[in-house]
């Protein structure tokens, strides 16, 4: 498997800065990720450390045996028992199919950097992908997209949610669901593979009551060997385990929130784009009324209210919810974090570009706690290139990375004008100019005679250059028929490397590439050694 380093242009600052270690995003960090000192360091302070291993092991063998988990998983669950083991973690939502790719960048990276460590620390270090399962936003992940024509296509699941629930809490319709793996298989070619991933996909689905169920079969199928231990931020046995890190959070409020906001406003000032939208009185926290989630805010005389008060609490009542019912509260994006680090003996988070971001204003939330932040590592960040795409960009001696970074529109209007000697365009604009030039007299002689006649003057002027237009735009036509085929190649390598104006792993969903090559394209780069230091990579498969 060839696998090249690319540089991406396009990323906001506060990733570029971070991947340089400079010191004015690195303040609001408690580590360097790329750091093996800090790493040590890190290990050493999570074994100063108390941790529920006995009850975290129980409630992660009980959902990974609900989710049919292969053996490998259970043994690290097992490992996680002893007191000198720690995680790599890192999360997402339980998209259909595994939603966009970069779910599948975020475990390779996640089990690559846990298999790295383990070797260089000499302790267990077990991979973790944390499912976010509380989440409500159903719109988020009811799709994929598959090519089609040379554009990507929205493929939706066609059972509407009204309420606010937690995805945990979702039961798939299975009549909606079916339908919808139908038509996703009516859409691909068949292969060789094709049968074996509709039963095994079908498989994962029978087998499942949520959608989180459904996602979490279908990792543990893709990833068998690996040993993956996945968690269900929105289980009942996760909200046990987190009843008195809730009260801490309750009490920490105040601290939380105005460290946060602060954070985020120094950012700010520093030209450092982070999505969060926060203020002093956010709770940061749900409340679960009527299976709808209700975000909380803290009033000054220290009450919890919802949003739009919904209800009213006294932070006494909101303390027994958390004592005695903890699967009424649930996390949002700022305590998530904490409340992450508190369960587990997180060695490195690994997340995205977006949650490097919005992690940066989150240590004054950790610090309220009375924790550290841990280790955040970029994931890595994959392009698959198949072999016709490569091949047409070899045909015009087009660079990949121009593409990923930039499109290919520019370069296929390029090539179109060059067809032309010389280009229409500017033929065009050559002769309108002429026609202006030699106009220009008739409209001054028209002008003298009389005012009207100067402006009708005017008008049969633009008639007259709105005609080359139009020769023009029949001229562009007839070529782009002409050159059809070879404008439809920069369309493959467009849809294929920059779709939706954006990086492969941000539309594409997998489905696409396991059900022309098997998953064995999955495993061999899960196994493969990458480096954490580079931007991107392309994948030739």
């Amino acid at each position: 498997m060839q696998i090249d380093p690319v540089k991406l242009t396009k990323q906001n600052p506060l990733i570029d800065d971070y991947r340089q270690n400079r010191q004015r995003i690195m303040q609001h960090f408690d580590y360097n990720p790329y750091s093996e000192a800090a790493l040590e360091k890190r290990l050493a302070s999570l074994n100063e450390r108390k941790f529920d291993r006995r009850r975290l092991s129980e409630a992660l063998t009980s959902m990974n045996k609900k989710w049919g988990a292969p053996e490998s998983a259970y043994r690290n669950i097992k490992r996680l028992e002893q007191e000198d083991s720690a995680v790599v973690i890192g999360g997402q939502q339980a998209g259909l199919l595994t939603g966009p790719i970069y779910t599948i960048n975020k475990i390779i990276s996640i089990i690559q950097f846990a298999k790295k460590q383990e070797v260089k620390l000499g302790k267990p270090i077990i991979p973790v992908f944390w499912i976010a399962g509380e989440d409500h936003d159903f719109d988020e992940i009811n799709h994929i997209y598959l090519p089609e024509n040379y554009s990507m296509k929205k493929h939706t699941i066609q059972h509407r949610i009204t309420e606010k629930r937690s995805l945990s809490d979702i039961p798939i319709d299975k009549t909606h669901a079916e339908k919808w793996v139908h038509h996703i298989f009516e859409q691909l070619k068949e292969t060789a593979f094709t049968n074996q991933l509709y039963e095994s996909i079908y498989d994962c689905l029978q087998k499942s009551n949520t959608y989180v169920d459904f996602f979490a079969r279908f990792i543990h199928h893709l990833f068998e060997t690996e040993g993956i231990v996945l968690a269900d931020s929105g289980d009942p046995e996760i909200r046990k385990l987190e009843s008195d890190h809730f009260i801490t959070l309750i009490n920490k409020q105040p601290e939380i929130s105005k460290g946060v906001y602060q954070s985020v406003q120094t950012l700010n000032q520093k030209n450092y784009p982070v999505s969060l939208e926060v203020d002093g009185q956010d709770g940061h926290l749900f409340l679960l009324k009527d299976h709808e989630r209700i975000l909380l805010t803290r009033h000054e005389n220290g009450e919890w209210a919802g949003k739009q008060n919904e209800l009213v609490l006294s932070e006494q009542e909101l303390l027994d919810i958390a004592a005695e019912n903890p699967a009424q509260l649930s996390n949002n994006v700022v305590t998530r974090p904490v409340m992450q680090e508190m369960l587990f003996p997180t060695l490195a988070f690994v997340g995205g570009p977006g949650e490097v971001s919005y992690w940066a204003a989150l240590k004054p939330a950790f610090h309220a706690a009375e924790v550290e932040m841990p280790p955040v590592l970029p994931r890595l960040s994959f392009t698959f290139m198949e072999k016709r795409v490569e091949k047409a960009l070899n045909s015009y001696g087009i660079q990949a990375e121009q593409v990923i970074n930039n499109g290919a529109g520019d370069l296929k209007a390029n090539w179109l004008a060059a067809q032309n000697n010389p280009p229409v365009k500017h033929l065009a604009s050559e002769i309108k100019d002429a026609i202006a030039k030699v106009h220009a007299p008739l409209k001054e002689v028209a002008s003298e005679v009389r005012t009207d006649l100067g402006e009708l003057a005017d008008r049969n002027l633009f008639y007259l250059q709105r005609d080359i237009d139009f020769m023009e735009g029949r001229i562009r036509k007839a070529m782009e028929e002409k050159y059809a085929k070879e404008l439809s190649e920069f369309s493959l390598v467009e849809m294929a490397l920059h779709p939706n104006n954006g990086l492969q792993e941000r539309t594409w969903n997998p489905v696409s590439f396991l059900n022309k090559y098997g998953s064995g394209f999955i495993e061999q780069l899960t196994n493969e050694i990458c480096s954490f230091d580079h931007d991107h990579f392309i994948v030739y498969i």
